[in-house]
């Protein structure tokens, strides 16, 4: 009776807290890491290559994911993973005092990257198992919203609350410690949480030793994959897509906060929290819900061409702000535009990747496709602060605008669809 209560606890109960915890560490690693290391004094070249690196765990998540399907069961992984997380931010918080700080916490923000994928995989493979179809159907745009929350909160709540800490304590590694503390205490929390909240799905059991050695069809999922028509065109898409977006991403925050005299705006750290974690996620949100519409209405077919186009265009809000340095309360708007076109592109390029996950391995599929599209975002975000250090800021923003090229050039090399209504693939004969 009391396994029964737990397989049908309220969705509404853990979903939200499931995928916040989700997004945190992610935006955590990717974004935040960069203004901290800017606020620290690491040179851009530095932060672009080393926080690029960062995504390197989200590229491989594919090659370890059979191991959480196959050992132990997938709340006991996300368990592990989340106490594990607030660990690796309580480690971070420690690192910021030593003399070898950037080591140091790199190391730590390179351990939570690792955790944070395969909290993704786990999660991602609970929410399927502990959910009807038609749940999680309803559930979908609901774990999208807070996963976007946990970004508002990263990018945004966290950096002001760093800014605002920088202003009354007047010491930077100081103000930041207290930030990471409060992550990892936010962790522990969420995990005490889901400990007792999270259901018992009967069919999230442990493998037996027969299952375990017989392991999972892990070369015929790859094989499958990479034997589709037309693979070299949809990897050239999925690298080059957001080429433009990839290099500017690690270098947007930078050039907010740098001073006038270095080519930026010079936002303080409590600003650069408003425009771009708050703001800037907003309007990334809207391009998501806007874009997600638009694809309903007109099919990707229609709308992919004009979609990948609104996503590079609006780079040029950042070249025009290199160029003319304008007031602070400009930079909303313009880091506004850029983040809604980004949102609109990105939703386009997400429901490609799910129509070309097709078959009984669609799930392992369209983490491979994720994979790629990280590798995708690493690349470009490696050289990224050294073009930037080189040319400056006016120049690397007219080079991302130039990167719009090759994203557009790689919708000519993808299969031609016409979408069903079951929303899979079907190749024109």
């Amino acid at each position: 009776m009391a396994v029964a209560k737990l397989e049908s606890r309220n969705s509404w109960a853990w979903i939200p807290t499931l995928y916040f915890a989700e997004g945190v560490p992610y935006i955590l690693v990717n974004t935040v890491s960069v203004i901290l290391y800017k606020r620290m004094g690491v040179d851009n070249a530095q932060i672009a290559f080393w926080t690029s690196l960062l995504y390197l765990p989200w590229v491989l998540k594919m090659l370890w994911g059979p191991l959480v399907d196959l050992y132990s069961t997938k709340r006991n992984w996300i368990l592990l993973t989340q106490i594990m997380l607030a660990g690796c931010f309580g480690f971070t918080a420690f690192a910021l005092h030593l003399p070898n700080y950037f080591i140091v916490s790199l190391f730590a923000f390179i351990i939570a990257a690792f955790v944070s994928a395969t909290h993704d995989i786990s999660a991602d493979g609970f929410y399927m198992l502990a959910l009807s179809k038609e749940d999680q159907a309803f559930f979908v745009g609901i774990r999208s919203v807070f996963y976007r929350i946990a970004m508002i909160f990263g990018s945004g709540f966290l950096v002001f609350f760093a800014g605002q800490l920088e202003k009354s304590l007047g010491n930077i590694p100081l103000s930041w410690t207290i930030v990471f503390a409060f992550s990892g205490s936010i962790f522990l929390l969420i995990f005490l949480y889901h400990k007792f909240i999270l259901p018992y799905p009967s069919i999230d059991n442990k493998r037996t030793p027969k299952e375990i050695s017989e392991g999972a069809p892990f070369f015929k999922i790859f094989s499958e994959y990479f034997k589709q028509k037309g693979i070299f065109g949809i990897i050239f898409f999925i690298l080059f897509y957001r080429f433009g977006e990839a290099m500017l991403v690690k270098l947007a925050s930078p050039f907010l906060l740098d001073k006038h005299e270095a080519g930026g705006l010079g936002l303080s750290t409590s600003e650069v929290g408003i425009v771009y974690g708050t703001v800037g996620v907003l309007s990334l949100i809207l391009g998501g819900i806007l874009g997600g519409w638009v694809i309903s209405k007109f099919g990707l077919k229609k709308s992919i061409w004009p979609m990948a186009i609104i996503l590079n265009v609006p780079h040029a809000a950042y070249l025009y702000m290199a160029l003319v340095q304008p007031p602070v309360y400009l930079a909303y708007p313009l880091v506004a535009i850029e983040q809604f076109g980004y949102g609109l592109g990105f939703t386009a390029f997400m429901v490609y990747l799910m129509y070309i996950s097709k078959g009984i391995y669609k799930t392992s599929h369209y983490a491979i496709s994720t994979g790629i599209m990280a590798l995708g975002m690493m690349i470009p975000g490696l050289v990224s602060g050294y073009i930037q250090q080189a040319v400056g800021y006016k120049m690397f923003f007219v080079i991302v605008l130039g990167m719009a090229i090759p994203g557009l050039l790689s919708l000519l090399f993808i299969p031609t669809i016409e979408e069903e209504k079951n929303g899979a693939i079907a190749e024109k004969k």
